[in-house]
């Protein structure tokens, strides 16, 4: 039996793939026994020693190899293996196995009932959909991964088994991850008879011999229409990859990711197309973006993708220099990464001058968005602003990657528009003025030396005020609380319509929600934001305030007369005019009244209200008093 193996074959126990690494007897047993090396690590056992003796090696753990050092086990050579199948086999199995000649739909499938606790669904309309994936001949997208493929087929007349051309031949998509291919050779055996293939993925295979492989060297004209190509868990080295994929002459999208790739040579990556524009290489182990200095000499690269990298820098060391890439590229996902802290951001700009979108969440510095070098203080600088909670948290992170890249048009897969940005940028500002009140004064150079924008937003929107604990005396009215009511803007929307003239602004005699907070005087409009969000379970970035004065300003002179409506009537008109000489005359008209006359002047007077603007301007120089009332709006 050991001798219907032999090395590099491609096997199959119990639907987990391996690799035949050593066939022969084991010292201490008896019978013949197959060395294996799996494709999920998990399974095996040892590293192919046994009691000392070592019978096979690994794949060599350098990059793009298995690093797993117990990926191996020892499995009886008559254990009979899962039985492989052709292509042909696999699609007729999968799309074709329980349609009849006659177009029947087989009844041990298609009639099938399903129980949900305890109870008996039937499958209705999935027939029609059966006979219809059953026309082989029409599929356009085929997916076989785990099909347990190891050869084309077909072609075999005297067993009346059609081809792949006569089979198949209208596929544009195509997965065969996963399977039992030992060399690219049979891919490219399948792939000669499907003239319209545009997407090929070859995902979890392990091929052997790329650079050897005469047939693969000779498939430019039978890849020339691919323009999508996947080799993703496949373990190739970054040169085996390079040399597949330059005999795709049109290829546009490239997908390598979950490889343990960790450097990128130039060389090899001069193999690479010049048509390609979107490289995916996620979940490899780049921790510097100089790691992919090779990618440099791809001159037409848009998009490139390099999720779950564990990046956490922009050089391996001081020594190297920051890498510069092609200003094509548009588009960088670093998101699952171990980002920490913002030069690397910062650098994004240099070692990226084309980009205009980037995916940068779910990384550490969006749990301590803070610009504290200490964690401690940098959340309670952000308390300060309102982050009170995780989407808060999120939110400061947001706006604060924002305000740092200024060519950036989308963060996270969100636009960033006008209003956002300036937004984004005073804010960030308010918050260096804050890390420069924590530093002796003269030392604002080495804050303002940490971000690079720090002088040009400076220029768009004046030098923060820097406002020390010390520089404030606790008998100065600085120092002092002010009372804020909050009430939503439910309260001002019933209360700030003014009479028949249609006089804007919110009263204060509605009856929403209304809550009371003491807010020192120092703190910046976004402080105040975020505690009023916190208060009411809004986002800062979704709400606004204004300051109702309770002051009335004229709109038209006083002596102005309006058209008078039709239904109106004299009794009304000679109230109004005695309630204007008991005004006068202070003749003791409340204020609810006095509200009430104001109304009745045709719109002539409306209440002055103050929208508190996002600035970082301290929240007593935008109010007067200690007694105040604000409107939260939600927009």
């Amino acid at each position: 039996m050991a001798t219907n193996f032999h090395i590099g074959q491609r096997l199959s126990f119990d639907s987990s793939l391996c690799t035949v690494r050593y066939v022969g007897e084991v010292a201490g047993t008896t019978g013949a026994w197959i060395g294996v090396e799996w494709d999920n690590a998990s399974r095996g056992k040892h590293a192919g020693v046994h009691k000392g003796v070592r019978y096979l090696t690994l794949t060599p753990p350098h990059e793009g190899k298995n690093k797993s050092p117990t990926a191996a086990s020892f499995v009886r050579a008559t254990r009979r293996p899962d039985w492989p199948r052709s292509f042909v086999s696999a699609v007729q199995d999968k799309y074709a196995s329980e349609v009849g000649a006659d177009g029947s739909v087989s009844a041990g499938v298609g009639a099938r009932a399903i129980v949900f606790s305890g109870k008996v669904a039937e499958e209705v309309g999935f027939d029609k959909v059966r006979r219809q994936l059953a026309r082989l001949d029409e599929l356009k997208v085929v997916i076989l991964d785990g099909m347990l493929i190891d050869s084309a087929g077909g072609g075999d007349e005297a067993a009346g088994e059609k081809s792949i051309a006569e089979t198949c031949p209208r596929i544009t998509e195509l997965d065969i991850s996963r399977n039992l291919f030992e060399r690219l050779a049979t891919v490219v055996e399948i792939c000669a008879q499907l003239k319209d293939l545009k997407g090929l993925r070859l995902n979890g295979n392990r091929f052997t011999d790329i650079v050897g492989d005469e047939v693969l060297n000779t498939a430019q004209s039978i890849f020339a229409g691919v323009r999508e190509l996947a080799l993703e868990e496949t373990l190739l080295t970054w040169e085996e990859i390079c040399h597949v994929a330059s005999k795709f002459p049109a290829l546009t999208s490239l997908q390598v990711g979950t490889n343990q790739l960790s450097s990128l040579s130039e060389t090899a990556s001069l193999q690479l197309p010049a048509t390609l524009t979107t490289l995916n290489l996620e979940y490899n182990d780049f921790t510097a973006l100089s790691d992919l200095a090779g990618l440099t000499v791809l001159k037409n690269l848009r998009n490139l993708h390099l999720k779950g990298c564990n990046t956490t820098s922009v050089a391996s060391s001081p020594s190297i220099q920051a890498p510069v890439f092609p200003s094509t590229i548009q588009y960088l996902d670093i998101s699952y990464n171990q980002v920490s802290s913002w030069p690397l951001v910062d650098a994004l700009p240099h070692s990226f001058p084309g980009l205009s979108s980037l995916r940068l969440s779910h990384n550490p510095i969006y749990e301590n968005p803070g610009l504290d070098s200490d964690p401690d203080s940098s959340r309670t600088s952000a308390a300060a602003g309102g982050s009170g909670g995780s989407a808060t948290v999120t939110e400061e992170a947001y706006m604060i990657a924002v305000a740092r890249l200024a060519p950036l048009r989308a963060l996270n897969f969100s636009a960033v528009t006008p209003d956002d940005r300036t937004n984004a940028e005073m804010f960030y500002l308010s918050r260096i003025a804050q890390q420069m009140a924590a530093v002796p004064e003269g030392a604002e150079a080495s804050v303002a030396a940490r971000h690079p924008r720090y002088a040009e937003l400076c220029d768009l929107y004046g030098e923060p005020a820097v406002v020390r604990a010390s520089d404030v005396n606790p008998n100065f009215l600085e120092a002092r609380l002010v009372n804020v009511r909050f009430v939503t803007s439910a309260a001002g929307a019933a209360s700030g319509g003014s009479g028949a003239g249609g006089g804007g602004g919110g009263g204060e005699g509605g009856k929403g929600e209304e809550k009371t907070a003491q807010i020192p005087k120092s703190l910046d409009v976004y402080a105040v934001k975020g505690i009023a969000a916190r208060m009411f379970g809004l986002s800062p970035l979704r709400l606004g305030l204004v300051w109702e004065t309770g002051e009335w300003d004229p709109v038209a002179d006083y002596d102005y007369v309006p058209e008078e409506d039709e239904d109106s009537s004299e009794g009304e008109e000679a109230e109004a005019a005695m309630e204007k000489r008991q005004a006068l005359s202070g003749g003791g008209v409340g204020a609810v009244d006095e509200e009430k006359m104001m109304a009745r002047k045709g719109g002539r007077w409306v209440k002055r209200e103050v929208e508190l603007k996002d600035s970082p301007r301290q929240f007593g120089f935008c109010v007067d008093g200690l007694d105040v009332r604000i409107r939260v709006e939600a927009r």
